[in-house]
């Protein structure tokens, strides 16, 4: 099961919209702090294991959210300086108040659309991490993100993307929920899939760091394990039941499936998660590149 940012506006047929979930909706909040915690876990940490973080002291983490991952990385590294971005000013002003309730002064928010030219001067940060950021994105926007990236780096710099597949289960009701997403993102052009049954991006990562010229590219692929009795069992069930809710409205309107069909779907999936015989397996994969010296 593959969980991830997804925010909506109000017009699906508009070229200006972006989002899949109203980034308004507090439970949307809620749910990506819980999120982070849930994929920290499963990725075994806050950078792949291997990743040289000797000469990092400026960090730019685009798309924040609530600032999860800026946050826990500033605390658990006093010494970074790290910023977090987002278009929601909402999870911006929480962000704040927790880096000042946990006394963190290495950290700071700003309200950013990551779609566009990023209010930064060149050769900014030594380290530019996204994460998940894949449902707000399109297969024009993706290599202008990184581009811009590339013109924040500092050289000798690192530019760290992590993003998942929604995963495959057993349950078929799950698996039709999820083929809602991929088609709704399919049918406009979010994605890099050729056939609408999947996001298609994990695959692009390498491919578009080496695109802008990014040199030693590496890569880390992970899993979560949902199944029934798993470690991560409840806390990626929890983010299922929040998250398929949230997205109602925007895959109703992409007219992909009727509110009688996704209620019962999602009825059903309630049901089948808590089977004892229910398995669930989702992937991922974080890439990374640098900048060159010269």
């Amino acid at each position: 099961m593959r969980t991830e940012r997804l925010y909506s506006m109000s017009s699906i047929g508009d070229s200006e919209n972006k989002y899949l979930i109203d980034i308004e909706e507090g439970a949307e909040t809620a749910r990506l702090l819980e999120q982070n915690l849930l994929y920290n876990r499963a990725q075994g940490g806050l950078f792949p294991q291997g990743l040289d973080l000797g000469p990092i002291q400026s960090i730019l983490d685009i798309g924040c959210g609530p600032g999860g991952w800026a946050l826990e990385v500033a605390y658990a590294y006093k010494h970074f300086g790290v910023v977090g971005i987002d278009i929601n000013a909402a999870m911006i002003r929480y962000a704040f108040a927790q880096a000042r309730t946990r006394k963190l002064q290495n950290v700071s928010f700003e309200v950013m659309d990551a779609t566009q030219t990023l209010d930064f001067p060149d050769n900014s940060f030594d380290l530019i991490n996204t994460r998940f950021v894949a449902s707000f994105m399109t297969r024009e926007t993706w290599p202008e993100l990184v581009r811009e990236c590339m013109r924040l780096l500092k050289p000798g710099g690192i530019i760290q993307m992590t993003e998942m597949e929604i995963g495959i289960s057993n349950s078929a009701a799950i698996e039709r929920l999820n083929s809602y997403i991929y088609q709704s993102m399919y049918k406009q052009k979010r994605n890099f899939s050729v056939d609408g049954r999947s996001i298609g991006i994990v695959n692009m990562l390498g491919k578009l760091l080496q695109q802008v010229g990014c040199i030693n590219i590496g890569t880390h692929a992970f899993t979560m394990d949902s199944s029934f009795g798993a470690e991560l069992h409840y806390s990626a069930i929890k983010d299922m039941e929040l998250l398929y809710p949230l997205i109602k409205p925007y895959l109703v309107r992409s007219d992909v499936v009727d509110e009688f069909t996704f209620d019962a779907d999602y009825a059903t999936m309630g049901t089948d998660v808590m089977r004892n015989d229910f398995v669930s397996i989702s992937f991922g994969l974080t890439a990374w590149g640098y900048k060159a010296t010269s």
